[in-house]
Parts: C-alpha cells; structure tokens; sequence
C-alpha cells in the first residue's frame, strides 16, 4: 500500500509497516526485532520518510555497520568490544527500517533483499574473523589465532550457503517457492536432534547480534584477568559449535522435505 503522508503517526505506521505477517515470521524475524527493536525502529522511520533517502539507501547504512563492526571489534580493549555492540544494534536497527519504510512507500525490489542478504552474511563473518584478530592482539600482531578465526569464519558462510542454496535448487529444479513455514525445517529422522537444538539454540552464538554481546561479556574476562584469556575461550568454544551446525544443518536439509 502506497501512502501520501510524510508524517504518519506511530500507530499508523505500526498498522502499516508491522503487520503479523512480519512480526510472526519464523525464519525472518529475529528475536531482538521483536522484543525491542521494533518499538524503536518505526521512530527511525518516521524521522527517515520526509527525506529523499530510499529503503536500499538504508540497507547500505545497514551494511556498513556489520564491517565497521567488525573493524572495532579487532581492538583488544573492553571499550571496543562495548562500541561494536552498539554498532550491531545499530545494524538492527536500520535493518527493521529499510523493510518498514519499504512498506509505508508501496515498494519492492529483488535488490533490496540481495542487499540485505549481503550485509547480513558479511557480518557474520566478519565478527568471528575479527575475533581473531583481537585475540592476537589487533592488526600489528596477526597471527594463529586470526588463522582460527577465518576458518570459523569460512564454516559460518558455509552454514548460510546451506540455506540459500535450497532456494538455488528448487529454482533450477523447477520448484516453487518455500512459504516462511516450509523453510523452517521439519526432519524425519532427526527429530531429537532438532528438537535438543531449539531448546539450546547454539548456532545463535556464530550470528553478529549475540555474537556481539558475547564479545562484550569475553572481554570483561580479559580485563579481569589482564589477558586475552575472555575472547581465547569464546573463540575456541565457537569452533565446535561451527562444526556442529554445519554437519547438522546439513543433514536437517536432506533429511527433510525442502529438497523433494
């Protein structure tokens, strides 16, 4: 629905720009989104439409954020830790605008979704192989652990390259295009393992939002300790992790029905 008015109240924004089938999607919606950033978006948006800027023009912001991140997070200090956080709520935050401002604007475009495929899928990897980094003590000192850190890094795209390539498969295969619904995975012969993952969701831990906060909590261990000792065990502890989701993604995939 195209609207006229520049300066919509908050509730009429709400109407428009969060309708449940956002709010509710399973796969597409992530939790902080629900729980706080989209009280705080639709103020973005409000501010954001009288001005020229377009939803991809936010994306870009949105994408810049993840890298910039990143970067920060390389600096072995708690305070750096502390502003990556906030550029990745920061990310959030343009990331629930785009769609929002999309939306109160009647438009769409396939280069609005690539985009925000391409910053989420940077950022992601770009955190962990900034962990590294830091673990090494930042940019002068690269070493091993930058080495662990790309090679998580690279297991996290993996993960992503997992999901979407369904989407590549059943294009060239023909196939229609999977509901938010059908793309939540529903195995035959992984049950247990699946349900034991939502109840411990470890793969949230390799994503730049918890990530982050994980950051954050592993350099307070390092200033406690006056060490590195905090982000040297978060990064150990995401290997396993990285492997498991990437062995058992895997086998969810092709155990369920998204590929027939």
């Amino acid at each position: 629905m195209s609207m006229t008015s520049s300066k919509p109240s908050i509730a009429q924004l709400r109407e428009v720009c969060q309708p449940l089938d956002v709010l509710g999607r399973v796969s597409g919606e992530h939790w902080a989104g629900r729980l706080y950033m989209r009280h705080v978006s639709l103020y973005l948006t409000r501010a954001l439409l009288p001005t020229r800027i377009t939803p991809n023009g936010v994306t870009w912001l949105m994408i810049a954020s993840g890298p910039l991140a990143a970067a920060v997070l390389t600096i072995p200090t708690l305070w750096s830790a502390i502003v990556a956080l906030l550029l990745i709520q920061a990310q959030l935050l343009f990331d629930c605008s785009d769609g929002e401002i999309a939306r109160w604007r009647g438009v769409s475009s396939p280069a609005g979704v690539y985009l925000d495929r391409i910053g989420h899928f940077c950022t992601d990897a770009t955190m962990v192989a900034a962990l590294g980094v830091r673990v090494d003590g930042g940019f002068g000192s690269i070493g091993g652990w930058t080495t662990v850190g790309l090679a998580v890094a690279v297991l996290n795209m993996w993960i992503k390259s997992e999901t979407e390539l369904v989407h590549v498969a059943r294009a060239h295969a023909g196939r229609p295009l999977l509901s938010d619904e059908e793309t939540t995975m529903k195995p035959r012969g992984l049950r247990n393992l699946r349900a034991l993952i939502n109840y411990l969701p470890i793969h949230r831990a390799l994503l730049a939002i918890e990530l982050s906060g994980l950051a954050v909590l592993a350099a307070i261990g390092d200033t406690v300790t006056d060490s590195m000792l905090g982000s040297r065990v978060l990064l150990i502890v995401l290997i396993p992790i990285a492997l498991i989701v990437v062995t058992g993604h895997l086998l969810s995939i092709l155990t369920s029905s998204r590929l027939r």
